[in-house]
């Protein structure tokens, strides 16, 4: 279920920490829940951080390409 969160929460802020965390979490509920049965939402977890860093990725791509970020401080 942490990984789940984390995954969610990562697709909007922090990607580049939540997403690693959500797929450690995920791959943990994956093995416990391999005792047990199930494990879909561990494997959702897993995609989820999968895309979080994916996503970054891309902005650092896209910052890259248009010249980094700038940061607009007052008027």
């Amino acid at each position: 279920m942490a990984g789940l969160v984390c995954g969610i929460i990562g697709i909007f802020f922090f990607n580049v920490i939540l997403g690693p965390l959500a797929i450690v979490f995920g791959v943990v509920g994956l093995r416990q829940a391999g005792v047990k049965g199930g494990g879909g939402v561990a494997k959702a977890g897993i995609v989820l951080g999968i895309v979080d860093l994916v996503v970054f990725a891309v902005l650092i791509a896209v910052a890259a390409s248009n010249g980094g970020f700038t940061w607009y401080v007052g008027g």
